[in-house]
């Protein structure tokens, strides 16, 4: 296990790698050596054939697809340093491929289920403000959950419509916001400037009636799902359906998906891609609204 604990401090060094990622691979090669051992083979000896091997047994034991493509993912980092520093002349992962993962498409509210959410909002509670712009500022900025919970005073620009995002990996981002999410959160700072926050709460822009701290996604959470219900809305909803809905509709108005791709704070822009499942009509009508073959000559 020596090429184990070297690798556990190589990637303990790596910067920006999550420990729960680090935790993971670190898991996933002590399984791939465990195996090798009983195959009696060594690591510095694996071939592409011994990793389709390995990856089939793991299929054999009903691990899904999606966990083997996280599996073979740590094998490549382990398989990459032992390249680098020289253990082995060739790497074997290089012609490895990735199991196809079938693509969940993510829930999608219209904007009418939206504005029903918004209407089952009870204003005359204490909460009523505030909830309003939780559903309009997770909508309108297509904010994760965390992020909204985050969210702080400091960060807001309402005059000069932007808003400062930390996200993953304590990144930020700025993120344009609407008139109408500007307009929500005003309203609910009347109510909020008449709360008892404490000193080190004062800063976060979302709190609780009750308890005058920053809320949890769990609350956040809550109170979606009472909204929805509400409404009627019988699809399973949660504060990510905002932020799925907010990338959907941004594409289907024609937004770059590239923007989309700024705005989310994703990395890479695969991750983005998931948001190009618009309904065929919508295609239909762009290519025939836009496409040059399609397009009435005015000549003649």
């Amino acid at each position: 296990m020596k090429l184990l604990d070297r690798y556990v401090a190589h990637i303990a060094l790596e910067r920006g790698l999550a420990e729960n990622t680090r935790q993971a691979y670190s898991a996933d090669v002590t399984r791939f050596l465990l195996w090798l051992h009983e195959e009696g083979v060594r690591p510095e000896c694996v071939n592409l054939e011994h990793l389709h091997r390995f990856a089939w047994s793991l299929h054999d034991v009903g691990i899904s697809a999606r966990s083997t493509a996280r599996i073979l993912s740590g094998l490549r980092s382990f398989y990459r340093f032992l390249h680098l520093d020289g253990y082995i002349e060739n790497d074997p992962t290089e012609l490895l491929e990735t199991p196809k993962i079938g693509k969940h498409l993510p829930e999608v509210l219209s904007v009418s289920e939206i504005d029903r959410i918004e209407d089952a909002i009870d204003l005359s509670q204490p909460e009523g403000h505030r909830d309003r712009a939780i559903v309009e500022v997770l909508y309108s900025c297509g904010l994760r959950v965390s992020e909204l919970c985050g969210l702080r005073m400091s960060d807001l620009s309402l005059d000069e419509g932007y808003i400062r995002v930390q996200g993953k990996g304590s990144k930020q981002r700025l993120v344009p916001i609407g008139s109408r999410a500007c307009k929500e959160l005003e309203l609910w700072f009347i109510d909020r400037n008449a709360l008892p926050i404490p000193p080190e709460e004062q800063d976060y822009v979302f709190v609780s009636i009750r308890r005058k701290r920053h809320l949890s996604r769990i609350t956040v959470f809550h109170w979606i799902k009472i909204y929805a219900e509400r409404a009627g809305i019988s699809k399973p909803i949660s504060p990510h359906t905002f932020r799925h809905s907010f990338a959907t509709h941004l594409l289907e108005g024609g937004a770059n998906l590239r923007a989309i791709q700024s705005m989310l704070g994703h990395e890479s822009i695969t991750t983005t891609e998931i948001y190009t499942h618009i309904d065929r009509s919508f295609l239909r009508e762009q290519i025939l609204s836009f496409h040059p073959r399609n397009k009435k000559s005015v000549e003649g």
